[in-house]
């Protein structure tokens, strides 16, 4: 872990150094994307530790997992490569979870490069769903089940296997068979901890020589209503928007970074650098507070106890918070309170602008 993210700040360092020096336009844009895509590369690592450990926020709702597997079946067969079949079988009449999409996503992913890896010559790929019923007699043959209905996602490859002495381990953080620099045994560990996050269970099937099927059990979603499929697709752009912000932030570089992004996208912006600064500032500016995007952990007041404080003087603010932390007084268990809006740190700055944008608009609207 500390190789990939000593590796990551490399390049973050060196190519901020660059940027300082003399050198060209296209010399300083290059440094530039370097130091976005080493930042995403850091930002993915730190959302593999909290799955794992099952501290990953979950943003959950009716999912169609036919429509997962769907949408994300070109990025999974080029990641594969060519000389690797990719089939599916989805399930007649829709597969409804309540999942967090981006994290099927992860799954998916994760599972789709252990397969790679293990087919170095090529082979087959097979992502299957289908309906299970699990009675209290066949549920108690297997650690961790337990009876009901579920979706069942299977897949398998014809790879190299794993030998039975490394099957215990594979989900164990940390664990990996593969070479300093080519994996941080995180990848396993997150699908683990994601699937049980999600109320599921795993299993995993293989001997060596005749590849691996790993079996996902999540549960049905009986009253699905109307299914959000699909994987959330991040905005490119974002229009601009309108209004004050009270921005709530103790990290000084964290809070300039976000008030440059709000402003630049049209809004005007009232710093605070605590949750009693947020109090003065809110006391002292005389027109309307459209939404407060505040911090969730900080000393003194929490980002909830200021959103409390505030409600009596701003009743129509809105509120959006963000944090880095997972255990925090709007998360239990992983999963947000009802009705709580929340960005995770590290944001994208049109994920930011997207997101301030829609709650803005849905205050207009009611």
């Amino acid at each position: 872990m500390a190789h990939d993210f000593n590796n990551i700040l490399t390049v973050i360092q060196g190519s901020a150094s660059l940027m300082q020096m003399d050198i060209s336009p296209d010399d300083k844009q290059q440094a530039l994307q370097q130091i976005i895509t080493a930042s995403k590369r850091a930002a993915a690592l730190t959302s593999q530790l909290l799955s794992f450990s099952r501290r990953q926020i979950m943003h959950t709702r009716p999912v169609d997992l036919n429509e997962s597997v769907t949408s994300m079946g070109k990025m999974l067969q080029r990641l594969i490569g060519e000389n690797i079949t990719l089939q599916t079988r989805l399930l007649p009449g829709g597969a409804p979870v309540h999942a967090d999409p981006g994290m099927i996503e992860q799954v998916l992913l994760n599972l789709a490069v252990n397969a790679r890896d293990a087919m170095p010559k090529g082979g087959q790929l097979g992502i299957t769903l289908e309906n299970i019923t699990l009675n209290p007699a066949n549920a108690a043959l297997h650690r961790l089940a337990r009876p009901g209905n579920f979706i069942r996602l299977t897949i398998q490859d014809n790879g190299v296997g794993i030998p039975p002495e490394i099957l215990p381990r594979i989900f164990e953080p940390f664990f990996t068979t593969k070479e300093i620099g080519k994996g941080t045994g995180l990848g396993l560990s997150t699908v683990y901890g994601i699937v049980r996050q999600s109320g599921g269970f795993i299993y995993v099937y293989s001997n060596p020589g005749e590849g691996t099927t790993f079996k996902i059990y999540l549960p049905r979603l009986e009253a699905a209503g109307d299914l959000a499929g699909g994987l959330g697709q991040v905005p490119d752009r974002c229009e601009w928007g309108s209004g004050t912000i009270l921005l709530v932030e103790d990290e000084d570089m964290v809070r300039q970074v976000a008030s440059r992004i709000l402003t630049r996208h049209g809004y005007t912006v009232l710093e605070a650098a605590s949750g009693r600064d947020a109090l003065v500032v809110s006391r002292e500016h005389a027109g309307p507070i459209h939404l407060m995007l505040t911090d969730v952990v900080m000393p003194g007041m929490s980002g909830w106890e200021t959103a409390e404080n505030l409600k009596p003087q701003r009743p129509k603010m809105k509120v959006l918070f963000m944090s880095g932390h997972t255990e925090n007084t709007i998360v239990h268990h992983g999963v947000l309170d009802p009705g709580v809006a929340f960005i995770q740190k590290p944001f994208k700055y049109n994920v930011l602008a997207q997101k301030i944008r829609e709650m803005l608009d849905a205050s207009q609207d009611q």
